[in-house]
């Protein structure tokens, strides 16, 4: 599995929003489009931790590297 797919995989498991109503693409901001929340970005830096074995350091902790997948797919390709 790609890591765009497991990323946006996470995301739709872990939404605050219903389902249906959460289309986004791989660069929609998912925080500006209220489908998450800052709860959800811990989660997100554990679930990349473990899932990629990197460790996610305090200057990496920028929403702007969490706020779409392919932000975030960047960041993991940045720190492997």
């Amino acid at each position: 599995m790609e890591i765009n797919e497991k990323i946006r995989g996470f995301i739709e498991e872990n939404l605050v929003v219903f389902e249906d109503e959460a289309t986004f693409s791989d660069d929609d901001n998912i925080f500006e489009l209220g489908f998450v929340n800052s709860l959800f970005a811990m989660r997100m830096v554990s679930f990349i931790e473990s899932e990629f074995d990197i460790e996610v350091e305090n200057d990496d902790l920028d929403l702007k590297n969490f706020s779409s997948v392919n932000r975030v797919v960047d960041f993991i390709n940045r720190k492997i």
